[in-house]
Formats: C-alpha cells, sequence, structure tokens
C-alpha cells in the first residue's frame, strides 16, 4: 500500500541552530525524504543559521555527511542528494546581535511561506522571536516552531508565551512534541474515532485502569548537564506522556481540526486531580558493571534529580471518575518500550468455575518499537480435557499488516510538513502548555517539600521497588518491559 502524497506549497525554511544535533539527526533527514517522495517542492529552500562561519558549500557538505550518516544507502540516490542540496544556503548569524539579519532577509522570498525552526535552546526563543518581528522577516504567512523544553515551570511557561505571542500570533506558533507526530499517536485517535468497536467501551464503566510507559535502556551519558536541571518528570511526564495521557482520555471532538482537538485535550488537563505524594515514585538507576550510575553520569554525587518516575492519578470527569491512570518512564531500564495499554475490567460473572485466574481483556498501543496495535483475547486452550483458557493476541504491526511498500513516515517529517500546510493539530497550544506545568509544578513542589531523595534501582531492571507496590497495593501489575 503506497500513501497518497500531496505536495505542499513552496517555502522558505530558516534553521536556527542548522549546524546543531537535532537538525543535523532528525530535520535535514526528515526534509530529504519529503523531498525524494515529491512532498516538499523542489523549489523549497532551506537556510541555516548559526554563529559560525561557513560558506554555502561547506553547509552543503555539512548536510551531504549527515545524510550520509543518518540515511540508508539504500534510500540516498546521488542525484538526489544533489537536488536536495541545491535546495540549500547558510548565514552567519547573532540570534540575540545585529550581525547577519539583513543578510538572512536578503535570502528570504516574498509571498512565499516562511517557517522559522528555532533549534536552538529556550533561552533564545523570546529573543529571536522578537528579532524577527522587528526586522519585518515575520510576514503574515510566517510561522515558528519551538522545540521542548517549553519552561523549566508555570512561571517560565507563561514568561515563553507572553515572549512568543508578542511577536506571533498563536495560529502561528508551533510548538513540537513530536511523540504526537508518530503513527501509533494518530492511530489511536482514528482506532477511537473511526470504529464503532471501542468508544462504547471507552470508559470507566468498562476499563479497569490504563498504563502509560515509555522506558529507555540508555542512561544520560552525554546529556547529564541538562538532565540534572530537568530530571524525568519535567523531561518526560509533562509533555510526552501529558500527550498521550490526553489523547487516551479526550472526549470525541466535534470537528478534527486543530482547535477542536486541543480543546478537548486541554480539558483532560484540568480534570486531573491533585496526585498525592503517596502516589509518586522517584527513582535513580544505580551502576551495573562498568556502566556508571546516574551520580557518575551527571557528575554531581549529591543529585537528587530522578531518572525514574511512576505516577497515579484520576481524572474527574463522568467518563473516567474512579479510573487511575498509571504513567512511568525512565532511564536505563530492562528495555526500550514506548506503550499505551487500556487493561478491561474482568467479566462481570465467570461461567468456568474451574477456572481460578481471571484473564482481562487488554488493547495495547505500540509507539516503539514495532510500531502497531494488540488486543489480547481470551479463547479456549485447544484440546480435550475441560475447558482451559489461554490468552492470544489479535496483532497488528504497521509493517506486517500494510506491507512493506507502507511508507512510515518519522514524526518530524510530518510535523514540519503540518507546519507549512499551517495545520496546527498535532501542535501544543500555549494554554495546553501551561495547564500543564500546574499541575506538574504541584508533584514538583510535594518532592521538595518532603525532603525524600529518589530511591535506586538497578539499571537493566524494572524500576524501583516503590513503583511496584504503587501497582500491588490496588491489587494490579505493571505489564513487562522485555528485555
Amino acid at each position: 500500500m503506497v500513501a497518497r502524497i500531496i505536495p505542499v506549497e513552496t517555502f522558505d525554511l530558516v534553521i536556527f541552530g542548522g549546524t546543531g544535533d537535532l537538525a543535523r539527526r532528525k530535520i535535514l533527514p526528515s526534509l530529504f525524504h519529503r523531498m525524494v517522495v515529491g512532498q516538499m517542492p523542489t523549489d523549497a529552500r532551506i537556510i541555516g543559521a548559526a554563529r559560525g562561519k561557513m560558506t554555502r558549500k561547506a553547509f552543503q557538505e555539512f548536510v551531504e555527511e549527515s545524510l550520509e550518516e543518518f540515511i540508508d544507502e539504500s534510500e540516498r540516490k546521488p542525484e538526489d542528494v544533489k537536488t536536495f542540496v541545491g535546495q540549500l544556503d547558510y548565514v552567519a548569524l547573532d540570534a540575540l546581535g545585529e550581525g547577519g539579519w539583513e543578510e538572512l532577509g536578503k535570502k528570504l522570498r516574498k509571498d512565499v511561506v516562511r517557517a522559522f525552526y528555532l533549534s536552538v535552546g529556550p533561552s533564545l526563543f523570546g529573543g529571536i522571536a522578537e528579532r524577527l518581528k522587528k526586522t519585518g522577516l515575520a510576514t503574515p504567512k510566517s510561522r515558528i516552531v519551538v522545540e521542548k523544553p517549553l519552561g523549566h515551570d508555570l512561571e517560565s511557561a507563561q514568561k515563553l508565551n507572553a515572549q512568543l505571542s508578542a511577536s506571533f500570533k498563536e495560529n502561528q506558533i508551533y510548538r513540537i512534541d513530536h511523540y504526537l507526530g508518530k503513527e501509533t499517536v494518530q492511530n489511536l485517535m482514528a482506532l477511537r474515532f473511526a470504529n464503532a468497536l471501542f468508544e462504547p467501551l471507552w470508559s470507566a464503566q468498562h476499563v479497569d485502569h490504563v498504563q502509560i510507559t515509555v522506558a529507555e535502556n540508555i542512561g544520560v551519558e552525554g546529556r547529564g548537564g541538562y538532565y540534572d536541571k530537568s530530571g524525568a518528570m519535567r523531561d518526560m511526564i509533562q509533555n510526552h506522556l501529558m500527550q498521550l495521557l490526553c489523547l487516551t482520555a479526550m472526549e470525541p471532538p466535534a470537528r478534527f481540526e486543530p482547535n477542536a482537538v486541543r480543546d478537548e485535550k486541554l480539558k483532560v488537563i484540568r480534570a486531573l486531580d491533585p496526585v498525592p505524594a503517596a502516589d509518586t515514585v522517584r527513582g535513580q538507576y544505580r551502576a551495573n558493571g562498568e556502566d556508571g550510575s546516574y551520580l557518575d553520569h551527571v557528575e554531581n554525587p549529591d543529585s537528587t534529580t530522578e531518572s525514574y518516575v511512576a505516577i497515579k492519578t484520576q481524572i474527574s470527569n463522568w467518563r473516567w471518575a474512579g479510573t487511575p491512570f498509571y504513567l512511568r518512564t525512565g532511564k536505563k531500564l530492562r528495555g526500550r518500550l514506548s506503550e499505551i495499554a487500556i487493561i478491561f475490567k474482568d467479566v462481570p460473572h465467570s461461567i468456568f468455575p474451574e477456572v481460578d485466574e481471571k484473564r482481562g481483556n487488554a488493547l495495547i498501543i505500540r509507539l516503539q518499537p514495532d510500531e502497531g496495535i494488540t488486543l489480547r483475547m481470551t479463547i479456549k486452550d485447544p484440546g480435550p480435557g475441560g475447558m482451559r483458557l489461554k490468552e492470544v493476541p489479535l496483532d497488528m504491526t504497521f509493517a506486517d499488516a500494510l506491507g512493506p511498500n507502507a511508507e512510515v513516515a518519522d514524526a518530524y517529517e510530518r510535523l514540519i510538513m503540518d507546519v507549512i500546510r499551517g495545520n496546527q493539530t498535532l501542535f501544543m497550544r500555549g494554554d495546553e502548555v501551561e495547564a500543564a506545568w500546574e499541575w506538574t509544578d504541584a508533584i514538583l513542589a510535594a518532592w521538595e517539600k518532603g525532603g525524600k531523595k529518589p530511591q535506586a534501582y538497578d539499571a537493566g531492571g524494572s524500576g524501583p521497588e516503590d513503583s511496584l507496590a504503587l501497582m500491588h497495593r490496588d491489587g494490579r501489575r505493571w505489564r513487562e518491559i522485555a528485555s
């Protein structure tokens, strides 16, 4: 099955931080893929902007090297690379000073979409937005794209929103959370709202609980300085897991359009109950062999920053009252896994008295690895000897179900093209970001007041013991993180 490609209109995309790691690993390879499949016009222009002095040719060579590193040779035809690098330009620019802005203005065309991707530190967001307005580079057809972290707490998020709003309208501001660009996350909405099968069961009446897991088997090596000031709560729960929670719990929007979807997500966040400290768990991974501990990797022996968080939360509305949502994320765990698990209630009465173990149905939405959807069912185990029940999965892995030619685009590919199209459905709105921080700040404040250090857990395991107890006391258990 080959997806129908709808080209976007031509555009000028300026990547501030164009020689940085995110541009090299994600943004530029994503744009190359979109050009190859015919979605990005060959007259579109990509302008790298950074402090370093570099000629256009040197930037083109830099991008070629990035493509060689991050795109498989089978997908990298020489003629495509030549076409793509021909669309590139570069300007040396002082983000908060005067240098380079006039030159950048000369490179931008009139009457085309202008997108400004801020692949830089968040301390520069407000200043760059102000410069874009002051220099006249921000036009009515401009968009500005900002990456997380979108603030460090509610106060800083409000300040950032005010800075961006002073120079751009809300419908021009694109706050990226790359999880929302994943194919499976969007399929969650299709699964719920395009099928009659699940929506009648999607409530506290039929759902026992929901588990949302984002587990990583790597540590914080190489980014310890940033991570130790952030931690798993700010780095993952406040944004990625919050977005997954919203899409799982939201009411059907009236229409599939940006503000209708984002209105429903905001309602979920505002319905979240305050979380008592007893319903949270913090952890830090300890050394395993020669890998080193969290404290080693952040080079701070006194750090109390968490590399693991588990939370039990409740949503106080008619659909979900009484159904707990369990969130967990952590570094240096047994495996790499991102999934949403909808665990349905047991049948109200079993007609199989000889079967002691209760077996509930579960719908598992896998984001990584092997994006897909699994429905866990109970059937009779074949053969004579009485009624023996067995769990079996109805499994749809996208790569298998849609065929070898199915195109599953990288999240950044989809999101960047949505920026050009002016579609904000998969981007966070300012009030949504602030509401998420308000809920998060209360948990962070309770941790600080309690003064309890994170619980140590073994690297390569499933997390702190207290995390298991968080589920066991409710008579439930976490789904296994496979190695």
